[in-house]
């Protein structure tokens, strides 16, 4: 890896994963223009296990650098609740005097209103669920298989025998990168949901 280093994440991390969220939320590719406040994507993917499960948030680093992280949690329906009880209730007071800008912020604000849930079937046999995003100068050469099997290994540890992501539906060309590493397309909800069995 190099100059590379994957470890925990670290509170001091906090802004460089909502930067990474943010410029990889259109599709992979910078997502600041779809946003009128650059931690909104974060509010849904990233803080909330970064900090209800900071035991399953990694970091990828260059020279210190944080270019890239991965986040999950071992048991989604657990998370869930536990979102629903220490995670929405504040995000939905802090926001409360805000509007939503643009159509991605619609979609936040509706999305922490309701949140969105896989099917109980799929969360039930592939438990544990991830986010992954690395900044293009961290893409290639094998880092991101690296820090998503990183991540795998905790969660497997943690008891997780199953693992579940999504993909954006028109994002599909990120799924060939999901299947070398063993997952597989179970449904489009419409997002495009792949899983794999863990060893716990």
């Amino acid at each position: 890896m190099s100059d590379f280093a994957i470890r925990k994440a670290r509170p001091e991390d906090r802004d460089a994963i909502i930067d990474i969220c943010v410029r990889t939320a259109d599709k992979g590719a910078d997502g600041r223009y779809r946003f009128s406040r650059a931690d909104y994507p974060a509010l849904l993917w990233a803080l909330p296990y970064f900090t209800l499960e900071a035991e399953h948030a990694l970091v990828l680093t260059k020279k210190k650098k944080v270019l890239g992280y991965a986040v999950g949690t071992a048991d989604t329906a657990a998370f869930a609740r536990k979102l629903e009880h220490h995670w929405w209730p504040r995000v939905r007071e802090d926001l409360s005097a805000n509007q939503p800008v643009t159509a991605d912020d619609r979609y936040v604000f509706a999305y922490i209103e309701k949140p969105e849930h896989v099917p109980a079937e799929i969360a039930k046999r592939y438990p544990a669920h991830l986010h992954i995003n690395l900044l293009p100068e961290a893409q290639g050469g094998g880092l991101g298989s690296q820090l998503l099997n990183s991540l795998l290994a905790l969660l497997s540890k943690a008891g997780a025998t199953g693992e579940h992501l999504g993909v954006n539906h028109e994002n599909e060309a990120v799924t060939a990168f999901y299947r070398k590493l063993g997952f597989d397309e179970i449904a489009r909800l419409p997002s495009i949901i792949m899983a794999k069995p863990l060893k716990a």
